[in-house]
């Protein structure tokens, strides 16, 4: 994830932390201190940290279930809306995405439980309705942050645990995919639902509605996606009709290209027809804008991915969406390319196939 710094490795999984989270911990710490000094602020800093060492700890509990079924997690991210475990994919057999979604939750009604025998309150539940007064008991705020985030994250929408539990017992009973599309409706309800409450008590419940609506619209579309291309090679969804430029063509020269077609960027090829890079939109612009009308475009070419024709598509959209590039160079047997991959043309194979499912692909062979 962009805009965060890696601040260690635990078990092999590093720990990064965005800067908008130490943008959150400055905010924090300077209200704490317009309203209490010195000593404030150093306690309301010292509980949001220990509160997210609590949400390292929930993201390593679903990154130590997800190892039992030997998927490694190359990072989590720390934001100000809590963690991020970057899995290397979501398991779609029930029991095991089951398993991974409930063992977060575990692991904060694991250490609400630890706080409150610490306190010798088990049953005393009073103490834990202190958790925004900054001079209560700091394990007794801990103590209710973590029962609060067990309890949050089971809300049966995505991004929440909650939602992945609730796409695992229905998947369990129906398809993956029509499992997903059932849980994202139902967050998508959730999400209305806390819209609503946010018009008449807290209007943080409608940012939190935002964020879950969207959530549960792109977990959606990104099983979807799955499923339509499941089985289906590269060539099934790549452009084949496309301008080219040779590397010594000016980017004047790909200027005019630009103009005369519809394409936003241009892969580069030498005389082989081997991919060489790719030039953009914006590459074009930034080389004009310093007056670099007459430099060849292989010096403002990037590099892109390239894949071969009857790889998997799945796998070539995953590399696509990891490394943020524009475009998947396809080539054949003779590393010739014949064709690309982009987002867009991507998105429209899906809106055919959501009009016409019945519309057959190439399989791989």
């Amino acid at each position: 994830m962009s805009w965060s710094i890696p601040i260690g490795t635990i078990a092999g999984t590093v720990v990064r932390v965005h800067l908008t989270f130490l943008i959150l911990l400055a905010w924090i710490g300077i209200a704490g201190y317009a309203a209490g000094g010195s000593a404030e602020a150093l306690a309301s800093l010292t509980f949001v940290v220990l509160l997210f060492a609590c949400v390292v700890a929930h993201e390593f509990g679903h990154i130590f279930a997800a190892r039992r079924y030997g998927i490694r997690t190359p990072d989590v991210t720390l934001l100000p809306i809590g963690g991020v475990a970057n899995l290397e994919r979501i398991p779609e057999k029930p029991s095991e995405e089951l398993v991974v979604a409930l063992a977060g939750p575990a692991v904060n009604l694991a250490i609400g439980i630890i706080l409150m025998l610490a306190m010798g309150s088990v049953t005393d539940l009073s103490h834990l309705a202190h958790i925004e007064n900054a001079g209560a008991s700091l394990v007794a705020r801990l103590a209710a942050a973590n029962l609060f985030l067990a309890v949050f994250n089971m809300i049966p929408a995505f991004p929440m645990d909650g939602g992945r539990v609730l796409r695992a017992l229905l998947a369990s009973r129906m398809g993956y995919a029509r499992a997903t599309a059932t849980a994202a409706s139902v967050g998508q309800g959730v999400a209305y639902l806390l819209g609503f409450l946010g018009l008449f008590f807290n209007p943080l419940l409608i940012f939190i509605a935002i964020f879950v609506y969207l959530a549960a619209t792109a977990e959606a579309q990104d099983v979807a996606l799955r499923d339509a291309t499941r089985g289906l090679p590269v060539a099934s969804a790549m452009i084949t009709k496309f301008e080219s430029l040779l590397p010594n063509a000016t980017v004047d020269r790909a200027v005019d290209e630009l103009i005369r077609t519809s394409q936003k960027e241009f892969p580069v090829v030498d005389g082989a027809g081997r991919l060489r890079g790719l030039i953009t939109r914006e590459a074009m612009v930034a080389a004009l804008r310093e007056g670099g009308g007459t430099t060849p475009v292989i010096e403002v070419m990037i590099e892109i991915p390239v894949v071969h024709c009857r790889a998997p598509l799945q796998a070539a959209l995953q590399r696509l969406r990891t490394e943020q590039a524009p475009a998947l160079g396809v080539v054949d047997d003779d590393e010739r390319l014949v064709g690309l991959v982009t987002p867009e043309n991507v998105g429209e194979m899906m809106l055919i196939r959501s009009v016409r499912p019945e519309r057959q692909l190439p399989r791989a062979a």
